[in-house]
Parts: structure tokens; C-alpha cells; sequence
């Protein structure tokens, strides 16, 4: 059953990129692409299966035991936008374009210094016959990296301007982990793609493991009283975990001064580097006025950009002078 889905899946591929993508890339003298567009078809039919996953698994969950109820969803909808653009391939094509002649100049360089990263195979023999095992041992690499770079979104005052339109959200639910700034985008796809390089994860492993992840946010995210028990906790980050991240008010201590519960796939993360807080409630979520007006909560996909970037400005250039108030606040 398995075997016939993925051959399936491979021959749709393969008549997406014969029917669609290959007259117009050969026609307009793009032919050297073919691999990257045969990739990303995979990536966007990856994103329908994901998305539909989502809907049939998530959403019933959230109907059935919802931490909250709104009669009026509209600041949920522009959600739902983000994610059709995030997991369909749009948001990240735009970032792969932006990105690509970096990529490229960055593994010039590696090769001219003859630099080539070691994968996990070639340091540990033993994996290359224990595919899953080293996934997972690339996952996990990944999402440690994951944790700084989300930590270091809620500590540089300019990238917080950016990252706080995720945060604006009132009504989070499973589509919420897509709610970003495009700009907050591009800097974490080039850190997800530079580590992913530098570590020298194989190009088969690398849009798996960007599905995994998503997948995961996606299940965080979601509006439903959902734990994973007292150790289970321990093992995955679950929507109680992750809903303290997003809480209006933070809990007192200054470790959690700009944030808490950073951690994407698991809570080791959050617990060895002191920003781990394990409430048993489910707070309000949401942002308080500071680097983004009121109205972001409910305003659509571009007034949301806009008035990321006019908060990216003032954090450059802050009005009052102080630089280091709590993020949150």
C-alpha cells in the first residue's frame, strides 16, 4: 500500500513537471532548471497532502475540544492565507529566489577552499545503511539551531519588530505558524538552508525534514486542550507547551525577560538553557501594544507587512531611547 502511494506520488510529479513546468521552462530557455522545478513539485504536492492532513486531523480536534471560542473568526482567515502561501511553495520559492545566488556563491567558495561539509554518513559509516537514524540525528541538529535562531528573534530588537506579526495573533490556531513577515521569512529560510548546508544534510533529507517541522508547528499551534502528559512533555513540544510562548504576559523571572518555551521539535532545548516554562494552564495569547499597533491582531496580509516594516524602522531608530525594555511588553 505504502509502495503504491509513493510510486503514485512520483508518476504526478513526473506529469506535473512533463505537462506543465517543462514547455514553459525549455521555451523560455530555462531548461536547467528542471531539476530544481521536478523538486519543487514535490515540495508543493508535500504541502497539499500536509495542509489536507492538517484540516482533517487538527481542525476536528479543535471543534470538538477548543480553548477557545470566537464568533467572529475573520483574524483566523488571513491565517489560512499565510499558510496556503508558506506551504504551497509560494512564500519559499520567493525566498529560494532571493537566496539562490547566495547559495550559490557560499558553496563556490567552499569548493575553491576545498571545504566540503562532511555528512553524517562519511564521520558515522554505520548510518549510511540507517536512513531513518540519520534523519533523525539531522532533525535533531536542526532543530537545536531552530532554538537559537527563534530565541534570537525574540532578543535583537530589530528582528522582534519583525517576528512580533506571529505573534500579533489573538485567535491562534493550527494555521498561526504560518502567520510571518516576509523579511522574518527570508532570514529564517537562509538559516534553516545555510545550517542545513553546512552540515551537509543530503539534498533527499532536506525537504523531509522541512515537512517534519512544519508539521509539527502546525500541531503546536492548535486551538485545543491538548497535553502530552507530564513526560511526554518532556519529549515533544505540545499546544500547552508551545501556548505559554505565545501568552500576553510572560511568566516573572528575568530568564524569561524576552520570551519563553523557544523550542520548535523538543523541549530539551528550552530545558538546558533555562527558558523552559512548564504552566498547566492555557493562557490568553496575543501581543501587547509596543512594536506593532493594536489593530495588527486583525488587520489582512498586507496592512500586516506594512506595519512589520514601519516597526522595523522604528526599531532602528527608537523614538524614546530605550532599547531595552521586555520584548513582550
Amino acid at each position: 500500500m505504502i509502495n503504491a502511494c509513493i510510486e503514485a506520488f512520483v508518476e504526478l510529479q513526473g506529469w506535473l513537471l512533463a505537462h506543465l513546468l517543462q514547455p514553459v521552462l525549455l521555451a523560455t530557455g530555462m531548461g536547467s532548471y528542471l531539476e530544481m522545478a521536478f523538486d519543487g513539485i514535490e515540495f508543493f504536492l508535500c504541502g497539499v497532502l500536509q495542509i489536507t492532513a492538517a484540516f482533517l486531523l487538527l481542525r476536528p480536534l479543535e471543534a470538538l475540544r477548543p480553548i477557545e471560542v470566537w464568533p467572529d473568526r475573520k483574524a483566523v482567515r488571513v491565517d489560512v492565507l499565510y499558510s496556503f502561501l508558506d506551504r504551497l511553495g509560494i512564500v519559499p520559492l520567493l525566498v529560494f529566489a532571493l537566496l539562490a545566488p547566495l547559495f550559490g556563491s557560499l558553496e563556490s567558495w567552499l569548493r575553491f577552499n576545498d571545504i566540503i561539509p562532511p555528512q553524517l554518513e562519511d564521520l558515522f559509516p554505520a548510518l549510511e545503511a540507517r536512513p531513518l537514524l540519520s534523519f533523525l540525528v539531522y532533525l535533531c541538529i536542526l532543530d537545536f539551531t531552530e532554538y537559537w535562531r527563534h530565541r534570537l528573534s525574540h532578543t535583537f530588537r530589530w528582528w522582534w519588530a519583525l517576528h512580533a506579526i506571529h505573534h500579533s495573533q489573538r485567535q491562534m490556531t493550527l494555521w498561526t505558524d504560518s502567520r510571518n513577515h516576509l523579511l522574518d521569512d527570508l532570514v529564517g529560510g537562509a538559516w534553516f538552508a545555510i545550517v542545513a548546508l553546512l552540515v551537509g544534510v543530503p539534498p533527499g533529507h532536506f525537504v523531509g525534514l522541512l515537512i517534519v517541522v512544519k508539521t509539527i508547528e502546525n500541531l503546536s499551534h492548535v486551538n485545543a486542550r491538548l497535553s502530552f502528559g507530564r513526560f511526554g512533555e518532556l519529549l515533544l513540544v505540545s499546544p500547552r507547551y508551545h501556548r505559554w510562548h505565545h501568552a500576553i504576559d510572560l511568566p516573572a523571572g528575568r530568564q524569561y525577560r524576552f520570551g519563553c518555551n523557544f523550542a520548535i521539535l523538543l523541549p530539551i532545548w528550552d530545558q538546558l538553557f533555562g527558558t523552559q516554562y512548564r504552566g498547566q494552564t492555557m493562557p490568553p495569547c496575543g501581543l501587547r501594544p509596543g512594536p506593532l499597533p493594536e489593530s495588527a491582531a486583525q488587520s489582512g496580509f498586507w496592512r500586516q507587512q506594512w506595519e512589520g516594516l514601519c516597526a522595523l524602522a522604528v526599531s532602528f531608530f527608537p523614538a524614546n531611547g530605550h532599547g531595552k525594555e521586555r520584548q513582550r511588553e
